[in-house]
């Protein structure tokens, strides 16, 4: 059996049958052998960063590796990007990539770069297979790696001619450690301890959370204590977002709004994330002089990374609440019980979930009469179609929320409640929502599942769309379109204010309004059925045949933003 052939099988003794892939001529005889292993389900994309955000859906969804082909140098460049995103977001992804051969390597060759040198800033590991005698070795050590916590995407290069050798390697599964480390009785009671003190913890959660099944145990040790839960930059549901004790996130852009958070605890319990993930981060110290931090995660480097830690756990986040559970139920005392219910019950009654104004800012109820909604100066906001979705939205469906300025509403209306309900982008990429929706579709095709996306994230990847029709791919996606880089609009609004600035318009690079984009058209050249809808007298049918159709179906949702269409061709370009 030839390497084209043997990596196959290999990959599916590990149980990965799901290939996301774009193809290029150096890979041709690897593609050639698909035909004959039909087991390999080969999903074909339109560009690399494609491939990898599908596979990154995929992994994320079933909480298992998932697999990329992509093409040599200029494939690799186009994934970069999204693998960057991926490394951020600890998504175990193989990824192979074609080279035109070890023997070519001297003389560079058109499509010649050191391809491991340009993965390594971006995977947890980067390799080439260099004798057909490790190519088999090498595949299991790629699938181990990402598969291995704290979880990542690897690339591995395989040469031509590594691949048209006839292999003599064994094909067996790759062996994935465990790395379920129980923590000793000290280690529990020294936690107990510092919790029991407390009289006002706050409790900061990652994706390490879900990847280690952990919301559950997190839910009753957030209730018995009575602490805010903050979410630290992640991407799955790591608790409920309709709890009353969740007090949303860290703060993704700012340290500042951060930092009121970290400054009003006196113990902080870190688990599965690391401190603190802003764009524009503090640089002093978040803490008083007087609060304790305690910090658990399967990756040490994520420990005492950038601020003190007082005690720290290596190992996984649910292990570890499941058996700290028993000791502070044993620690706990008459008067430490009565102190935490009374501590989550102001909690609760001052919680985000029930003291916003979403239904105002975003519409739940329409502002207007329906006939002044005319598709030329007057829109609605989104409030309404989420509210209109979650009452016709099946049960058990899967949601990617890449709708940015839109998430508020979405989140509202439509709350992750359990593990695989929801996922967000992360580590700052945008264009994720519709090609990971496909992805997860494609590992859960009994469910159903949407993937949201403003109108500017979703022309990074809106070629996905195609891939959705021709492999039979049955997501919905949604486009909140506002016609203008919205999140941009808010972030320069805090810019000024730091600086304050007053008086000046938004910059016309962040507008989108012209020439106008027609997604329901781009999505119908690519065979899918789509419509535009722009009024709530829309919204309740529109949401019917999305939901009942058996295809792929897009809903290009136009939305009011602030935008100057008239100002696009005097600024752009000088």
């Amino acid at each position: 059996m030839r390497g084209h052939e043997a990596i196959i099988r290999q990959f599916l003794a590990n149980g990965i049958d799901h290939m996301f892939g774009n193809p290029g001529t150096v890979e041709q005889g690897f593609l050639d052998a698909l035909e004959d292993v039909p087991e390999m389900k080969y999903i074909l994309t339109l560009q690399e960063s494609i491939a990898v955000l599908c596979a990154d859906g995929y992994a994320r969804s079933r909480l298992k590796p998932a697999l990329v082909q992509i093409h040599s140098s200029p494939g690799l460049g186009n994934a970069i990007g999204n693998l960057y995103q991926a490394k951020k977001g600890n998504s175990p992804l193989v990824v192979i990539g074609g080279d035109a051969g070890i023997k070519y390597q001297a003389m560079d060759a058109q499509m010649a770069a050191d391809l491991v040198a340009m993965a390594e800033p971006v995977t947890k590991w980067s390799a080439m297979v260099q004798h057909p005698s490790s190519l088999l070795r090498m595949v299991r050590r790629a699938i181990k790696v990402a598969s291995t916590p704290p979880c990542g995407p690897v690339y591995l290069c395989l040469p031509e001619d590594m691949l048209d050798a006839e292999i003599t390697e064994e094909i067996y599964p790759a062996h994935i450690p465990s790395y379920d480390i129980h923590p000793t009785q000290a280690n529990l009671t020294e936690c107990a301890e510092l919790i029991k003190a407390a009289s006002n913890p706050i409790i900061l959660v990652g994706d390490g959370i879900a990847w280690s099944n952990g919301l559950d145990p997190l839910v009753k040790l957030a209730e018995k204590i009575g602490a805010k839960v903050y979410s630290a930059d992640g991407g799955e549901v790591n608790f409920p977002d309709n709890h009353l004790l969740n007090y949303g996130s860290t703060g993704h852009m700012f340290g500042s709004s951060s930092l009121p958070k970290m400054q009003d605890c006196d113990l902080c319990l870190a688990l599965g994330c690391y401190l603190l993930p802003e764009v524009f981060p503090h640089l002093g110290e978040i803490f008083k002089a007087s609060t304790k931090v305690i910090h658990v995660d399967v990756d040490p480097s994520n420990i005492a990374k950038n601020h003190r830690v007082d005690v720290s756990y290596v190992g996984s986040p649910g292990t570890f609440l499941r058996e700290l559970l028993p000791i502070l139920n044993n620690t706990y005392d008459e008067s430490d019980i009565k102190a935490a219910i009374l501590r989550k019950e102001k909690l609760e009654a001052a919680s985000p979930v029930i003291n916003n104004n979403i239904d105002e800012v975003y519409q739940t109820v329409p502002r207007y009469p329906n006939e002044q909604y005319d598709d030329k100066t007057t829109y609605m906001a989104s409030g309404y179609f989420f509210k209109v979705l979650s009452e016709k939205l099946p049960a058990n469906s899967i949601l990617f929320d890449e709708a940015l300025t839109n998430s508020p509403p979405l989140g509202h209306h439509l709350p992750g409640k359990k593990i695989g309900d929801k996922m967000m982008t992360r580590g700052g990429s945008l264009g994720t929502g519709f090609p990971s929706a496909i992805g997860a579709k494609a590992a859960h095709p009994d469910r159903t599942v949407i993937g949201f996306s403003g109108d500017g994230g979703s022309m990074y990847t809106i070629q996905c769309l195609w891939t959705a029709v021709r492999h039979g791919i049955n997501a919905k996606f949604v486009v909140c379109q506002n016609r203008s880089y919205r999140l941009l609009q808010a972030n320069i609004t805090q810019f000024w204010k730091e600086r304050g600035i007053t008086g000046r318009d938004f910059p016309t690079s962040f507008d989108l309004s012209y020439p106008e984009i027609h997604f329901d058209d781009i999505a119908k050249s690519f065979g899918m059925d789509a419509e535009r809808i722009w009024s709530p007298a829309q919204v309740p049918d529109a949401i019917d045949r999305m939901l009942a159709s058996n295809k792929p179906y897009l809903i290009n949702l136009v939305l009011e933003g602030e935008i100057k269409p008239e100002l696009v061709g005097v600024h752009c370009g000088q």
